[in-house]
């Protein structure tokens, strides 16, 4: 299993899949997002993605969801799409990533915190009382500094034997991968080939 940035050739799959799993996403945009894919059968396995809110107050990255399909559920999809989020905002110079949730359990296993309303910057607390209008007033706001996020091994060790628990989907054919999905421009690159003589 590995996780990588989405495609565009992944723009229908997700748009698919956001739709069966009644996501609300206004602000799609397919590089947003990352996915999770068997090695072997480049079969996805699951995505999420980061959204960066940028207000006159102040601008604040939060992760906006993060989905595993249901063949894939409890062998640490989502916790990899997370530290790959994570570390996305992290490049993009978030030390703080912020999510809104109504299970902070699954959460704290990776260093997020509650936060406290009075605790927020105002542009998270006005993105969290728009979130409890939208989803309940059970929501609640979660934050993690990048230097206190870490991948329990347990999730570690799910993901490296991730296998599904289903047949792949009707009329799912495997994807081959090219060099572009390892950064690589191929009219650029050059190779050596190391023979042996």
């Amino acid at each position: 299993m590995y996780v990588r940035d989405a495609k565009n050739r992944d723009e229908v799959w997700l748009l698919d899949r956001i739709e069966e799993a009644d996501i609300d996403d206004p602000a799609f945009r397919s590089r947003d997002y990352v996915i999770a894919l068997d090695e072997e059968t480049s079969r996805k396995a699951g995505f999420g993605r980061i959204r960066v809110h940028k207000t006159d107050a102040g601008n604040f990255c939060e992760l906006a969801f993060v989905y595993t399909l249901p063949p894939w559920r409890q062998q640490g999809v989502a916790a990899h799409v997370i530290e790959r989020l994570v570390a996305e905002a992290s490049d993009e110079g978030y030390d703080t990533v912020y999510t809104f949730t109504r299970q902070p359990e699954y959460f704290t296993p990776f260093g997020f915190e509650p936060r406290e309303t009075s605790e927020l910057p105002e542009p998270v607390a006005e993105r969290l009382r728009r979130v409890r209008k939208e989803r309940g007033e059970d929501v609640i706001a979660m934050a993690v500094d990048r230097a206190d996020f870490s991948v329990p091994t347990r999730f570690r060790e799910r993901f490296k034997n991730a296998s599904p628990a289903d047949e792949p989907e009707d009329g799912e054919v495997p994807v081959e991968e090219t060099a572009e999905d390892f950064g690589i421009d191929a009219d650029e690159a050059t190779y050596k080939y190391d023979t042996g003589n």
